[in-house]
């Protein structure tokens, strides 16, 4: 993807960001990634970017 990316923006063309969601997250853990993301940023702040998230740490537990 981040081959694609760079293609796209030397053609002049942008994208508001990407971001990568954390395939050992659950989707709740995910979202929840995803506002601290939106509450925290300035508007385009990710534009042109890819993001891979986690931003917190992943703990393992025990169920």
């Amino acid at each position: 993807m981040p081959v694609h990316l760079a293609d796209h923006i030397s053609q002049d063309h942008h994208v508001p960001g990407i971001f990568i969601l954390n395939s050992n997250l659950s989707i709740g853990q995910n979202i929840d990634e995803l506002i601290v993301i939106a509450e925290g940023s300035f508007e385009g702040e990710y534009q042109d970017q890819i993001i891979h998230l986690a931003l917190t740490k992943i703990r393992d537990v025990d169920m």
